[in-house]
């Protein structure tokens, strides 16, 4: 026969070969078809942050050059982003000047004074019952929905536009802009977020491969006493193993239909849910095409490259096939020259993360595949020698000696099921490694001090002078501090000035070091950033300019004279970490200086930990005076926004890599048990207690997830010590989270044993016994 009539023979066993060819088949097809979908999902990322990064760029109201008069073209925006508990809420105050403004993306019209135009989600997000406090935040009348287009954070964004008419040019966080969009390139990646980049991906696709190879093999056994019977009417061993790679091929072509009607399916759904607050649209989720024909080409050739390669050491003959024999024990050297093939493409690449370094992409995939492809050719290897010294004494329990003897016969199977969970472990431990190590390179102490004022609130506009006595009568805030700032100049043209800050007693002690205070007294800052400037300045009794930088005091310079007695003090760092500088003074030497405006008043807040929702409380209360307000919150550390994304789609892939593997993991286990049905149903039959063979399951799961749980614990460990290395920082292993992963792993296993048990139940019947 030709290699096409082989081939054909392969697909007619694979769909016509009865219930047991048809049932393989499709066993197969759902295993190969749940990692064709995850590599689908993978090759559609780059289209999706691509589609999600233009959108933002489109919408992006962040302008080079501000607009000084208004144009036919122009808007006034207002900037009035807030939070709700720990969800970030985008806010813009639309105020169209010529007749000829365009709408951003996303909107058809301006809304009216009094409306706004909300996303979806934001829409949803204010009908929730908890949401009254967001509600009174931005009470405008609801007049329509963002599309798509306007939503750069996918449909799970918080965003809404609204109009207004009492906007004006240069008052907080309000600017006149020429139009939307904005065409800057997000910054480039250092070479230590490029390897985090390229270890993620591997590390969440080598599962996904691992499952595909263990897919094709489903019913393996059956398969070859299948191949065993055409020997015995003629057929050579390279006839039989034709045949078998069109059976593999003709899974692998139905996996691709499934993963691709799985991959469908999934981004459907995908717009309903947001993973770690990460969102996207189904209409961005799409492969590249040359990305999406090599995984077309690359499935079907790997499962044909698979079952050849599991039938080299594999003697069919016309009475039998020799593998139902005691196996030959495997060969240890060439396992061990793959991870130290691995180890050597890495190590020339150590202290490469250093500034102005980089890392050969090729060589790191290369080293990593090396790597973790060295776990499952020594997964086999290292449970067939453990579970050889097993089970030689007839004391230890019949499940024991059932689950041991099994594995004594097939541990090959065993291990195989086992690989892709050591894999991703051995990938997860490393990158845990490598994100612990590097994280202080990305987060940095902002010198903020939460413990002395959780909140700041800034205001240089007419809400500024009600603030202290809004915020003070919020539920939640326990004290407040605040300051009144503007500039102070020697001259009315301010070339060189310092800052003039007014404020209680107790409120300049948050500043400077105070020997003594009371209500009339000012002190000049010594040291700081200012302190020539304040010399000059700050002289008792001299002549002084306080300047009006703001628009809604009367434009000009307003004299003020310098009081006799200012003392000179020490700067203490405020709450922000700043050292505090210029000339300090209390309301009563500072009385009439601010009315006509002109200050900015800066209020520090201290909520009362006993309120939740105290935050909340004071961000409403303030935008119920003016939604303009700035309102921030202080943090301790702040973090590489490049170094978070990156961790985001890390968590975000192992959701999905956790899904995979437990749902192959289902399917593998089903395979292996209706393998054994007849056999389980003879021992039922024969007075085998069924708790007596669920145990035993449960041992034939166990035994191989912790041999391959060890070793991927070990590998990873390596993995990432190399890994740290090459970004230039010290090794560290945090073991309690690298035991957590592995427990993780395991509990992946074991839920999936504990939904096997039910089927497992039913194969026990005497039904099982039947046969055609």
């Amino acid at each position: 026969m030709s290699l096409r009539q082989d081939l054909r023979m392969g697909l007619s066993f694979a769909f016509r070969g009865g219930k047991e060819g048809w049932t393989r088949t499709l066993l197969t097809a759902v295993g190969v078809g749940l990692g064709v979908a995850l590599l689908l999902l993978t090759t559609a990322i780059p289209a999706a942050l691509a589609a999600r990064d233009q959108r933002g760029n489109d919408r992006s109201d962040l302008q080079p050059q501000q607009l000084k008069h208004p144009t036919a073209t122009s808007m006034l925006v207002g900037t009035a982003d807030t939070t709700f508990g720990d969800q970030d809420v985008r806010g813009r105050l639309l105020q169209p000047e010529g007749a000829k403004a365009e709408p951003p993306p996303g909107l058809d019209r301006f809304p009216g004074p009094g409306e706004m135009v909300v996303s979806p989600a934001l829409a949803d997000r204010l009908k929730d019952g908890d949401a009254g406090l967001l509600r009174e935040r931005i009470p405008y009348k609801i007049s329509g929905t963002i599309a798509d287009a306007g939503l750069a954070g996918g449909p799970a964004e918080l965003a809404y536009y609204a109009g207004s008419d009492t906007l004006k040019q240069g008052a907080d966080n309000v600017q006149r802009i020429s139009g939307f969009g904005n065409d800057a390139e997000g910054r480039g990646l250092d070479p230590v977020l490029l390897l985090l980049v390229l270890i993620v991906f591997i590390a969440l696709l080598m599962p996904v491969a691992v499952f595909v190879a263990a897919a094709v093999r489903f019913g393996g056994e059956r398969r070859d006493r299948r191949l065993a019977a055409l020997r015995l009417v003629g057929a050579d061993a390279a006839m039989t193993r034709r045949i078998a790679a069109g059976e593999a091929a003709a899974g692998a072509l139905l996996g691709l239909v499934f993963g691709t009607a799985f991959f469908l399916a999934g981004r459907q759904l995908v717009g309903g849910v947001a993973v770690m607050d990460v969102s996207v649209f189904p209409a961005d989720l799409n492969p590249a095409p040359w990305l999406a024909a090599l995984v077309a080409l690359a499935v079907p050739a790997a499962a044909v490259g698979v079952t050849l390669f599991t039938l080299r050491n594999v003697v069919i003959e016309p009475l039998g096939v020799v593998r139902a024999a005691k196996p030959r024990r495997r060969r240890l050297w060439w396992r061990v020259l793959l991870p130290v093939a691995g180890l050597a493409a890495l190590l020339p690449l150590i202290g490469k993360g250093d500034d102005g370094g980089s890392f050969n992409a090729y060589q790191v995939t290369t080293g990593v595949v090396l790597l973790l492809t060295g776990i499952t050719a020594l997964l086999p290897w290292l449970v067939e020698a453990f579970v050889a010294r097993l089970g030689r004494g007839n004391r230890a329990p019949v499940s024991w000696q059932l689950a041991v003897r099994r594995l004594q016969l097939s541990s090959g199977t065993a291990a195989r099921l086992v690989n892709g969970i050591a894999v991703a472990v051995a990938g997860a431990v490393a990158l845990q490694m490598l994100f612990t190590g590097v994280e202080g390179d990305y987060t940095k102490q902002t010198g903020e001090d939460p413990h002395r004022a959780q909140m700041t609130v800034n205001s240089s506009g007419p809400a500024a002078r009600h603030l202290t006595e809004r915020i003070a009568d919020t539920k939640g805030v326990r004290e407040t501090v605040t300051l009144d700032g503007s500039s102070l100049a020697r001259t009315a043209k301010a070339e060189d000035s310092i800052s003039l800050t007014v404020g209680s007693c107790a409120a300049l002690r948050e500043l400077a070091r105070l020997p003594s205070c009371k209500d009339g007294d000012s002190f000049a800052v010594k040291g700081g950033y200012a302190a020539e400037s304040t010399k000059k300045i700050a002289v008792p009794g001299a002549r002084a300019y306080v300047d009006p930088s703001y628009e809604y005091a009367d434009g000009k310079a307003v004299p003020w004279r310098i009081p006799e007695d200012v003392r000179q003090v020490t700067s203490r760092p405020d709450p922000y970490g700043m050292e505090g500088s210029g000339l300090l003074t209390t309301p009563a030497a500072a009385r009439g200086l601010f009315a006509s405006g002109g200050m900015t008043r800066e209020v520090w807040v201290r909520t009362d930990p006993a309120v939740g929702d105290a935050r909340d409380r004071v961000r409403t209360a303030v935008a119920e005076l003016d939604p303009l307000v700035m309102v921030q919150t202080l943090e301790s550390t702040e973090e590489s926004g490049q170094y978070a994304g990156i961790r985001t789609g890390l968590l975000v892939g192992a959701v999905c890599v956790l899904l995979l593997i437990g749902a192959s993991l289902l399917v593998g286990q089903l395979e292996q048990l209706r393998e054994r049905r007849k056999l389980l149903s003879s021992l039922v039959a024969f007075g085998t207690r069924r708790s007596t063979l669920s145990l035993s399951v449960l041992w034939q799961t166990a035994i191989p997830v912790t041999l391959g749980l060890t070793l991927a614990t070990g590998t990873g460990v390596a993995l990432g010590a190399v890994l740290l290395r090459m970004a230039s920082t010290p090794v560290a292993v945090d073991w309690p989270a690298i035991l957590t992963m592995a427990a993780a792993g395991g509990a992946v296993v074991g839920a999936v044993t504990l939904l096997s048990l039910p089927p497992l139940v039913r194969m026990m019947r005497a039904e099982g016994l039947r046969t055609e």
